[in-house]
């Protein structure tokens, strides 16, 4: 059953367990929160089940298999068969129970791994292939924005899509499927927690990221809805930093600024650089302010239980 009665607008969100979910719970509690362990989304009796009995005005579909770098490197056909599934599930059958509006949440994964100018706008996410280390999950979403583009014009639909940058906050997971942020916080735990004066992070920390609170991009989502936004567009904090800064933000955050950062130059960086434009973002919401990236990762450390 579903766990939430739904409001007025009877808003499904999918992926309600992970960091997004959880944060769009507080700013909009009434709305029903589906996850993996209530319907099975990468099947189509558990889409068929979730429908059944209910109907929705709006779907925000987060339900993703994600993870860090390595876990993606290893399991590459897991990402791939759980992502093309759930997504491309998830918008037939909204198409098909006349479901008036879908935000498919894309990420920066399913632009090229290199283009000629940086960063990247709305138009260049086919203008070449992901990023080898995550090139399934990369095009499974890649795919969904196409699915949904279809529908549009086969429909006449206004679903739209958008792709977030990194994510952190304090709903992350914080295991062998850690995004960099969390795993990055419980190495400075546990390095201060057992006296040690250093961290060891993989690569050269040179590449370059973009990350975001994951609250922020639930804010977002929730403005879509509320002033019937149906842009297609990126999502993603203006500060474009190396993996060396965003580690020393991450040390003076948690007061363990004194630390030193050691590189594993055996284990892969990833994609050098995939940021992306926030000028089409900007324009739509001129009055969006970002967490401070050290105060987000400040709250991470304050918050979470690992």
């Amino acid at each position: 059953m579903l766990k939430q009665q739904m409001n007025n607008k009877n808003i499904l969100v999918t992926g309600g367990s992970g960091q997004v979910g959880k944060e769009l719970q507080t700013i909009i509690p009434d709305a029903t929160f589906i996850s993996s362990n209530e319907y099975d989304l990468t099947s189509e009796r558990g889409v068929q089940d979730l429908f059944m009995f209910s109907t929705f005005d709006t779907i925000i579909h987060l339900a993703a298999r994600v993870g860090g770098i390595i876990d993606n490197i290893n399991n590459p056909a897991s990402y791939y068969l759980d992502n093309i599934l759930m997504n491309t599930l998830m918008v037939d059958y909204a198409v098909k129970c006349k479901v008036k509006r879908f935000i498919g949440v894309l990420s920066t994964c399913a632009y090229p791994d290199v283009v000629d100018t940086y960063p990247m706008t709305e138009d260049m996410m086919h203008k070449g292939p992901p990023t080898k280390t995550n090139f399934s999950y990369g095009i499974t979403k890649r795919a969904m924005a196409v699915h949904i583009d279809a529908v549009n014009k086969q429909y006449d639909k206004k679903y739209c899509y958008v792709a977030p940058c990194n994510l952190y906050g304090v709903h992350d997971k914080f295991d062998e499927r850690s995004h960099f942020v969390a795993a990055l916080v419980k190495k400075i735990r546990e390095a201060k927690e057992a006296g040690s004066d250093k961290i060891t992070l993989f690569g050269t920390g040179k590449p370059l990221r973009q990350f975001m609170n994951a609250r922020d991009l639930a804010i977002v989502l929730n403005r879509m809805v509320e002033e019937d936004v149906t842009d297609n567009f990126n999502i993603a904090s203006p500060d474009n930093l190396s993996i060396d800064a965003i580690a020393r933000v991450a040390l003076e955050a948690c007061g363990c600024e004194h630390m030193t950062i050691e590189y594993d130059k055996s284990k892969p960086d990833g994609q050098y650089r995939k940021d992306v434009s926030t000028e089409k973002l900007q324009s739509i919401f001129p009055d969006l302010n970002f967490i401070k990236l050290g105060e987000g990762i400040k709250e991470v450390y304050d918050r979470s239980n690992f």
